[in-house]
């Protein structure tokens, strides 16, 4: 069940109904769902139990065995969408492997709203969650995603947001722009839009607070070199090997991403002009 990331006005219909009439609630936090109740105006009538990172594989079996037994169990993160950097994802996958009924009650997203907001390319999205705190986990994540052209949506937590932005730059080049979307659908809302030179100035001369996610435009892409710049190449590959210069512009090309003809041509041309 999608819950609502910081406006209770975000919360549908279907959200209170299934509050006041599942059989059962499994959720993070006991008073966090008592709070949403309370502030949507709706009684809780189920059986409440805790379903978080540290109980989720052993809480599994139990809720499944509620819904063998005909019962509606609803899961609940503290907000946004369950499975989605939130507990939900060993349930889910129990149970459809059980062949057990699951179905989806939508709701508000911070990955979609941070992206809907960002005005950065939203046709093509990758969501990374959290990035690793060790340093060399991180930076070996990074590494993986410098050349990815889609764009990207992480989380993270205000107090590492600079030190994570700052991450972002080394690996992707200040000039890479990106957006930081802070407190989305709450009061104090905020979006800023700049290249990752200049969120890492803001994040090191502010105090952050609040929920935080960072979408990062994606790559460029490549440019392709012009067959003459390859032509070395090519005559390297023939004269450290046994193939011939059909074979070796072929390789080359394939290895480049350009036309093996156009390539076989420069080839060709150059060496005319060596005499």
């Amino acid at each position: 069940m999608g819950t609502p990331i910081g406006n209770l006005s975000d919360a549908s219909p279907r959200l209170r109904e299934i509050l006041q009439s599942a059989d059962v609630l499994a959720v993070e936090d006991t008073r966090t769902l008592h709070r949403l109740a309370s502030g949507l105006g709706v009684g809780v009538a189920g059986r409440v139990v805790t379903h978080h990172e540290h109980n989720e594989s052993a809480r599994s079996a139990e809720l499944l065995d509620e819904v063998r037994a005909g019962k509606t169990v609803a899961v609940l993160s503290d907000a946004g969408m369950p499975t989605v950097s939130d507990p939900g994802f060993p349930l889910v996958r129990a149970a459809a492997e059980a062949e057990l009924p699951v179905t989806v009650l939508p709701g508000p997203s911070a990955v979609l709203a941070a992206l809907a907001v960002s005005g950065l390319p939203t046709d093509r999205f990758t969501f990374e969650g959290f990035l690793a705190r060790k340093k060399g986990e991180r930076a070996a994540q990074l590494t993986a995603l410098a050349a990815e052209p889609r764009t990207m949506v992480f989380y993270e937590s205000p107090h590492r947001l600079a030190e994570m932005l700052a991450a972002l730059r080394d690996a992707m080049g200040g000039e890479r722009r990106a957006a930081v979307c802070r407190e989305l659908t709450k009061l104090h809302e905020e979006v800023l839009r700049d290249d990752l030179d200049g969120l890492v100035a803001w994040a090191e001369g502010n105090q952050i607070r609040g929920e935080i996610v960072v979408v990062l435009h994606g790559a460029a892409p490549a440019q392709a070199p012009e067959p003459e710049q390859l032509t070395a190449v090519v005559e390297e590959l023939v004269a450290t090997s046994d193939i011939k210069l059909k074979a070796a512009a072929r390789q080359v090309a394939t290895e480049y991403g350009v036309s093996t003809r156009r390539l076989y041509d420069a080839v060709i041309a150059a060496r005319a002009e060596q005499g």
